[in-house]
């Protein structure tokens, strides 16, 4: 088939799963009588520039499309996020994270960059990071979510 019609249906497939590796990229192509190879994967990738961000719903890493360049979150913010971060608590509606002297700013800043889903605002101070969410239900999967990331 078509590299055209290939990347086609690799676009279609991540924004419909969650998928973390390019072997599972792989085994959904061939489910589709794609006859492919992780190398031809791999070139895709790099031609569609997909990248892996921190899905909301799961806390764990899959494809997407990058809009702008600033969207993605890098490895290095996700390990000054699990080293800065003490707890992550929810509150009602509210997730309160408790971070090491000084480096609230930055673990907004970080949240910031996730773009989780139903982030109201965010507030912080110097050791603490405040989010505001519109239910209790929200609060406690994005507590969830970044207790995920912490760990």
């Amino acid at each position: 088939m078509a590299r055209s019609t290939r990347q086609s249906k690799i676009l279609e497939l991540i924004s419909i799963k969650e998928i973390e590796t390019q072997d599972e990229l792989v085994n959904e192509l061939k489910n589709l009588n794609f006859d492919i190879t992780q190398a031809t994967i791999s070139r895709d990738i790099k031609e569609l520039r997909l990248i892996k961000i921190l899905s909301s719903d799961s806390g764990k890493y899959k494809y997407a499309v990058v809009e702008n360049e600033n969207q993605a979150v890098s490895n290095k913010y996700i390990l000054v996020f699990k080293e800065a971060v003490i707890s992550v608590k929810n509150a009602q509606n509210l997730c309160v994270i408790k971070t090491i002297k000084g480096m609230a700013t930055a673990v907004c800043g970080i949240i910031d960059k996730l773009n989780l889903e139903n982030i109201m605002g965010s507030v912080c101070g110097d050791d603490t990071v405040m989010i505001i969410l519109p239910n209790d239900l929200q609060a406690f999967k994005t507590t969830e979510t970044l207790n995920k990331i912490a760990s």
